[in-house]
């Protein structure tokens, strides 16, 4: 009685098997078809082809040893700083050391963000073959290799973000002083393009790649902070000029948070969704920079944070990062949110970012009032 039902079944996982087979074959012909073309020419030609697939091949292996090696990624990174035993706002003058002033954290932890998304790590979205894509195709659509970059793309808009309110509103008294050419330098570096490769098409020619402009950028910062600690350099620390910086990484956030809001609504394809790991990865990013630089502006404002009683506030804020750099999934999945299957995980960390947007709000509400 049961044999039809067996038949049945067998034939199902036959037809499964041959298909899967097809689909093996049809990928592995090319490469069968040269293969036994290369068997039959003379080592004239198989040496110098042979010696290209080999400097290929290392090529691929090093591309892919860096995409899948982060060297000290750390999402509790902010506590090797120590920032709580600092007791001096950046800029003040420190008691008892005439002409030495209190660096900033902010300039300091952004430079080190540059430092290791550039010299820690390799900046993957302008290597060769991340630019060449697979087989033409853009990393970014594909499931494979491509985290990193959009990690290391999300630290970047944290760190661009910041080094234009140094520029604008931190490192000098506004209306008053002129813009500081350190800063200055810093932000036009931050802003190039992040794509960059030692040679181009458009225009044609060699260029400088993108993290050669990065590593400038830490340079104009330590030259900044220098100046800074020797009390030659300004860092305008008022209650306003809080307010504006929080007000524009709350803005900042914000935008990152309808991206994964728009993705998470009209793109349910579970694991199979190749642009959700992109998503997911940019934001993470973005909120791993940010956590240290809101970390490194409470050491600078201080005064202002305690006079305006922001600690709980504060402490609150650094809970929704914790809780936020928590979340690390083996594989990103954007299912729908009624779905048991797949996950989605575009909506778990749209919602961590926006508690942590909510309470930036609430601390730029208490120093507008």
């Amino acid at each position: 009685m049961l044999d039809p039902i067996v038949a049945f079944f067998t034939r199902i996982f036959q037809w499964i098997g041959r298909g899967i087979g097809l689909v093996i074959a049809w990928i592995l012909w090319p490469f069968l078809a040269a293969s036994r073309w290369y068997a039959r020419r003379g080592w004239l030609i198989k040496g110098p082809i042979g010696i290209g697939l080999l400097v290929l091949f290392a090529f691929y292996a090093y591309f892919i040893w860096n995409t899948q090696s982060w060297n000290n990624f750390d999402p509790d990174y902010v506590d090797a700083y120590a920032l709580d035993g600092r007791n001096s706002a950046a800029g003040e003058e420190v008691a008892g050391s005439a002409g030495t002033c209190t660096r900033s954290a902010i300039a300091d932890v952004t430079a080190d963000l540059i430092d290791y998304n550039v010299n820690e790590n390799a900046w993957i979205s302008s290597m060769l073959l991340y630019k060449l894509g697979l087989f033409g195709l853009d990393w970014d659509d594909t499931p494979f290799l491509d985290n990193q970059a959009s990690f290391q793309r999300g630290i970047n808009q944290a760190v661009r973000r910041t080094t234009v309110e140094l520029v604008d509103t931190l490192g000098r008294v506004r209306g008053t002083s002129q813009v500081d050419q350190n800063l200055q330098d810093a932000r036009g570096n931050m802003q190039f393009d992040e794509e960059t490769w030692y040679f181009g098409l458009n225009p044609f020619g060699p260029k400088t790649p993108s993290p050669s402009f990065y590593r400038s950028a830490i340079r104009d910062l330590g030259i900044f902070n220098d100046r800074l600690g020797s009390c030659n350099a300004t860092f305008d620390g008022r209650a306003d000029n809080l307010l504006t910086f929080i007000d524009r990484i709350a803005n900042d956030i914000g935008s990152t948070s309808d991206i994964l809001r728009e993705r998470s609504e009209n793109y349910n394809r579970g694991w199979f969704d190749t642009r959700a790991d992109d998503r997911f990865w940019f934001a993470y990013g973005q909120l791993y920079g940010y956590y240290g630089i809101m970390e490194a502006a409470r050491a600078d404002f201080d005064p202002i944070i305690k006079s305006r009683g922001l600690t709980p506030l504060w402490n609150r804020l650094d809970d929704q990062f914790t809780a936020a750099l928590a979340v690390r999934p083996f594989i990103i999945s954007n299912g729908r949110e009624a779905g048991w299957i797949m996950p989605t995980h575009l909506a778990t960390m749209g919602f961590y970012v926006l508690r942590v947007r909510t309470n930036l709000t609430e601390i730029r509400d208490v120093l507008d009032r």
